[in-house]
């Protein structure tokens, strides 16, 4: 009993130097910390206060009374929206895009890095990391304007067919054709902006390597493969992770704009569907915030069984 109650004290101890020893580095470091606030208040205010909405997701929302004063239903929303076909096809609809996004995009931004970096003309290195990063700042509408004007019946594209007697093709009322141009838009938007990171990650390596390597007579393409790569290999992982963590979530904004009427059964995604059922007919908040509980849920676990299986094969995942 003795002892037990002095290693509890000596616990106690080493948990109130440890709090000591952290306040004593944040007042050491106060300036820093300082500029830390703005985006605390911007986090809580817009991140977590808004939590508290989740709620309607086991409420019978009524305006009247409010999302405090609305009964609680417990879990009835969600036995409503599990009944529902069309929630099930676009969970079904929104996996099958995102899984073919990741396993065809997310290697673009990587090649374009690595191509980059072997640029040696600075100028030439930096142009073309330019026009390759400008589509990102070009919001989907005006994307989605450029694609209809190019892609239409009367556009660029079947004007030139049209020109050289050739039968034109319905690109944007054709199923078969959205998916590959959801994938091949969003390639061309933000590819550039992705290689930002992985350059930024190529930037750090060791240069001794590189020299190392070229004195034992190492070719560009095996200090690639055999320096480059293998330096950024934390960078991707994580990356990975984060893309794993985001398949239920298809990117509402590039959808939204380029689907039409022709397109519907192949375009409504999870995202979509949240919004025709919040905006587009009867409206029920309850509903529609148990679908967007349900999609976060199911990223958070996609997220934690990525960075398990990275853990596993011997990456570096996001949780120490």
């Amino acid at each position: 009993m003795k002892s037990a109650a002095i290693e509890e004290s000596n616990g106690d101890g080493k948990g109130s130097s440890k709090i000591k020893t952290l306040l004593s580095e944040i007042w050491k470091h106060r300036m820093v910390y300082t500029l830390l606030i703005p985006g605390l208040i911007w986090l809580i205010v817009f991140a977590y206060m808004p939590m508290g909405g989740l709620s309607l997701a086991f409420k019978d929302y009524k305006a009247n009374l409010g999302i405090c004063g609305s009964p609680w239903v417990g879990f009835e929303n969600f036995t409503y929206v599990f009944r529902d076909p069309a929630f099930i096809d676009a969970v079904w609809r929104t996996l099958y895009i995102n899984i073919i996004k990741l396993f065809i995009q997310f290697p673009f931004p990587i090649l374009v890095a690595l191509m980059l970096n072997e640029l040696r003309m600075r100028r030439t290195k930096k142009l073309f990391q330019t026009v390759l990063t400008f589509p990102h700042f070009l919001s989907w509408i005006i994307v989605s304007g450029v694609v209809i004007n190019v892609l239409a019946y009367d556009g660029l594209v079947n004007s030139a067919l049209a020109m050289m007697n050739l039968p034109t093709i319905n690109f944007l009322g054709s199923e078969k054709m959205f998916v590959p141009m959801i994938i091949f838009t969003d390639i061309w938007k933000s590819t550039g902006w992705g290689a930002i990171i992985y350059l930024a990650a190529i930037s750090g390596i060791d240069q001794d390597q590189f020299e190392s390597a070229e004195i034992d007579g190492a070719s560009r393409m095996q200090q690639m493969f055999r320096i480059t790569l293998p330096n950024i290999l934390p960078t991707v992982t994580i990356m990975f992770i984060l893309s794993v963590g985001g398949l239920m979530s298809s990117g509402f904004d590039q959808i939204f704009n380029l689907a039409n009427a022709a397109t519907k059964n192949v375009s409504e995604v999870l995202d979509v569907y949240i919004y025709r059922i919040t905006f587009q007919s009867a409206t029920d908040f309850s509903f529609s915030t148990a679908v967007s509980l349900f999609r976060s849920l199911v990223n958070m676990i996609l997220l934690l069984l990525a960075d398990r299986v990275a853990k596993m094969m011997g990456g570096d995942g996001l949780f120490r």
